[in-house]
């Protein structure tokens, strides 16, 4: 069977990579290469560099629907696309006899859309999977092909993501053996348990300290590595790296105590013991090394 890969980020990878060395992968698509950094260095896509490396053809088609005929006379099969960033029309969805299937970060029908992973850790999902349904014209409502699960815990995303990740390659060559014995069982997804996630904004990312510890740990661990969750210190941004419920009474963004275990603010309910931040400009640090540089002290308050 002749497949295709579509992916971008460094999330895809391990999937490719998996591919390619159980059925090996015919060519490779991905998003154009983009300038990145204060230099706007052009920079190639994960998977690009990854497939390079392999040896493999690349394409990195500004869009892909204006390139039909270039992914027709490829002659693939199928495709699987992970994380590949781009829509796709029908007339890309008719090139693959086989189907078009997608490694999704989440338990479909829940949180189809961009920011799967995020929106399960703020949901207080207690877990979460890859499921590998086919791509459909309509966002993330395809069949599905079969699901593998994990625990989410106290993962950050950056965390989860990298489970996901393995857990996608997985996928990726369970979902070709199924598909190559012929006449895949698909189960239909259920619209009723439908949920939708959008991208992530900075906007989203701001921290009310009137909502509950709960809430503001998990939007904490939801936006780690980025864009990170923020609030303000005397008009200061504060980026907040990490934090736990902890055991406090004081008022919603009340600094109730700031030492070497941490800076404790009050809640709308109960308080939270951050641990490690980021003030604008500045390195991340230690809760411990905020403390002694007397930048965060008890009695200040954040918003």
């Amino acid at each position: 069977m002749k497949i295709i890969f579509a992916g971008s980020p460094e999330y895809a990878v391990p999937a490719l990579k998996a591919l390619h060395e159980r059925y090996g992968v015919a060519a490779v698509i991905t998003q154009p290469d983009k300038p990145v950094g204060r230099k706007k260095t052009l920079t190639p896509t994960a998977v690009k560099t990854a497939a390079l490396a392999l040896g493999l053809p690349v394409y990195d088609f500004e869009k892909i629907r204006n390139n039909v005929d270039e992914v027709r006379a490829i002659g693939a099969d199928i495709m699987i696309t992970c994380a590949y960033g781009q829509l796709l029309t029908q007339a890309v969805l008719d090139c693959f006899p086989e189907g078009v299937w997608n490694l999704h970060a989440s338990l479909l029908p829940k949180f189809r859309g961009a920011s799967p992973i995020q929106s399960a850790i703020l949901a207080g999902e207690t877990h979460t999977g890859v499921t590998v349904m086919r791509t459909e014209l309509s966002l993330d409502t395809g069949g599905i092909l079969l699901v593998k699960r994990c625990e989410i815990g106290n993962r950050n995303s950056a965390e989860l993501s990298a489970v996901l990740s393995q857990l996608s390659a997985e996928a990726a060559v369970e979902a070709v053996r199924l598909i190559e014995a012929g006449n895949p069982q698909l189960l239909v997804q259920d619209e009723a348990q439908a949920t939708l996630c959008k991208k992530i904004t900075k906007e989203g990312c701001a921290i009310d300290f009137r909502r509950s510890a709960l809430d503001i740990c998990r939007l904490v661990r939801a936006m780690n590595p980025e864009p990170y969750a923020y609030c303000h210190l005397n008009g200061v941004v504060v980026n907040v790296l990490n934090a736990e419920p902890y055991e406090a009474s004081g008022a919603a963004g009340e600094i109730v105590s700031a030492d070497k275990r941490g800076i404790i603010v009050g809640c709308g309910d109960g308080a939270v013991n951050i641990t490690a931040l980021q003030l604008a400009g500045g390195r991340a640090m230690t809760a411990a090394d905020c403390v002694n540089g007397r930048k965060i002290k008890a009695g200040d308050r954040l918003d």
